[in-house]
């Protein structure tokens, strides 16, 4: 079941090939309360807090002109709120992916049914050795993604998605990411990396590959780069809801006061069960399902 809070642009329903266009509509998933928070890596959250901070993140959402579709918690799936995960949307529709990590690979699936409720069709699904996570996944303009090569996105994933998007059009470039912490931590492409206009992304370099860097340097993207100080709370996931308006989470006043000196404004919320618990700032807890030019 899908429930939808606010009011949206009439017209187009769904639709997305931008990191910053208007964010119109949105998809998220209220977070299970009941679960094993620890096998999926979560440290154990206050679970009234949980639901407030969630649904706090729903009205500031709402607040800022996006119709928000909230999907029911799916008890058990306590990553299941992190709904950018187990799939993209793109112009024609819904893709679901198969997930490498145990403990959310039912996810998806639940995804298609959401996005199905929400009116957007799914039109492709990733089969075979393919796996991937959506937080590998950043569009650089409406004909270029790229996708990060991690420990949650496969080379097999990488080409399945390499084809479903060449029937739009679209290129698909991909980066090698590093080893980091190894395959038990999650690493995304948009753990270092979040555009928030066609100009401006927040990103941490020292986890950035050079081809990443260099590609951004060669589009004219300006970068400001988050403190090491601040990488573990998260400042780089930040959410464009438009060019240069964004939902980053509290605590990260380098990085606030970085991004507003380029012009943006910047809403933040309190996530320290929500986000901080799980490992899962504003793009992890949003899946866009319309963006569209004013």
């Amino acid at each position: 079941m899908v429930a939808s809070q606010s009011g949206g642009a009439p017209g187009l329903r769904y639709g997305v090939s931008s990191m910053c266009l208007p964010l119109r509509r949105v998809l998220v998933r209220r977070p299970a309360t009941v679960g094993d928070f620890a096998a999926a890596a979560w440290r154990q959250p206050d679970p009234g807090l949980l639901l407030a901070q969630h649904e706090a993140f729903c009205e500031l959402l709402a607040s800022l002109g996006c119709e928000v579709e909230v999907a029911a918690a799916i008890d058990g799936l306590v990553d299941a709120t992190y709904v950018r995960d187990p799939g993209l949307v793109t112009q024609r529709g819904g893709v679901v992916f198969q997930m490498s990590k145990p403990a959310r690979q039912a996810e998806p699936g639940y995804l298609g049914t959401a996005l199905e409720a929400a009116g957007v069709p799914v039109v492709a699904r990733l089969d075979g050795a393919a796996r991937a996570d959506g937080g590998d996944f950043v569009w650089l303009d409406p004909q270029t993604l790229i996708i990060g090569r991690s420990y949650r996105t496969n080379a097999a994933g990488v080409a399945g998605i390499r084809t479903i998007m060449a029937a739009e059009g679209v290129t698909v470039q991909s980066v090698d990411l590093p080893h980091d912490l190894g395959p038990e931590h999650v690493l995304h492409l948009m753990s270092f990396l979040s555009p928030v206009a066609d100009d401006l992304a927040v990103v941490y370099p020292p986890l950035a590959p050079v081809a990443l860097m260099e590609t951004l340097a060669g589009r004219g993207v300006a970068v400001v780069a988050v403190d090491a100080s601040e990488y573990a709370s998260m400042a780089c996931n930040v959410l464009a809801v438009r060019p240069r308006q964004v939902i980053m989470l509290d605590g990260n006043p380098v990085t606030r006061r970085a991004l507003e000196r380029h012009g943006c404004e910047v809403h933040c919320y309190d996530g320290s069960e929500i986000s901080l618990k799980g490992d899962g700032g504003p793009t992890c807890l949003t899946q866009p399902l319309l963006r569209a030019s004013d």
